[in-house]
């Protein structure tokens, strides 16, 4: 047991504290738990800020896309001493690195096989507990023009339009649509309704010379491609 458990971070060596660890060591010498317990602030009567932190993680199998899961409301119901701003304070500060994620394809990438298809969009949509449908518009050498979200439901399912997806791929001038979704559950296998849309879409799309090329099912680590499956 550590010498610190009963004391405040505050009582602490200078050169264990969060903060000052991170100005004197720099960021990459903290552990996830001391970098949670820096967005925190504080901890509860019984623990320090990191043992909180470090609690918080254990119950996430020190998984931070575990964590990213997590509601303000759960943090709040299972963790004393976390109340609202702390709560929010976690949530916030994931999305911030979910979006990160995401920033960083400042370059359009270019669309080779379904695997791309998966990196571009698992940051959107693998960990996130409702469904939604996004299509990636490409042009005729497959690079991506710009992503859509079409449409957003619930943790089963999420109504889509086939003229919502047809629309922006007209006035972009896509020469090819890659439809994605998610599936909260965790499976990947396509419902009879993910096959039904696809086929829809993709007869749809063909009368306006654009061609429906994938179909990518995204859960959080893997994903599903129709057209690999010979599906498409």
């Amino acid at each position: 047991m550590s010498e610190y458990n009963h004391l405040s971070i505050k009582e602490w060596a200078l050169e264990d504290r969060p903060r000052e660890k991170l100005i004197s060591k720099g960021i990459s010498s903290l552990s996830d738990a001391e970098l949670l317990a820096i967005l925190i602030g504080s901890g509860s009567s019984k623990e320090s800020a990191v043992d909180l932190s470090k609690k918080i993680l254990k119950d996430c199998n020190n998984n931070l896309n575990e964590l990213g899961k997590k509601s303000i409301a759960d943090l709040k119901k299972r963790y004393h001493g976390v109340g609202d701003a702390k709560a929010i304070s976690i949530v916030a500060a994931l999305e911030l690195g979910r979006r990160r994620k995401i920033d960083g394809f400042y370059e359009k990438p270019k669309i080779r096989t379904s695997s791309d298809v998966f990196d571009l969009m698992q940051p959107i949509l693998g960990d996130i507990p409702h469904e939604e449908f996004w299509i990636l518009l490409l042009n005729r050498s497959n690079t991506v023009i710009t992503k859509f979200k079409i449409s957003q439901g619930g943790i089963s399912g999420t109504i889509i339009d086939v003229r919502l997806i047809l629309k922006p791929a007209i006035d972009n001038l896509a020469s090819s649509i890659i439809l994605c979704h998610n599936h909260p559950s965790g499976n990947t296998l396509p419902s009879n309704a993910d096959e039904n849309i696809t086929k829809k879409i993709s007869d749809s799309a063909d009368i306006m010379d654009i061609k429906v090329i994938d179909h990518i099912i995204v859960i959080d680590k893997s994903y599903f491609s129709f057209a690999d499956e010979g599906k498409m």
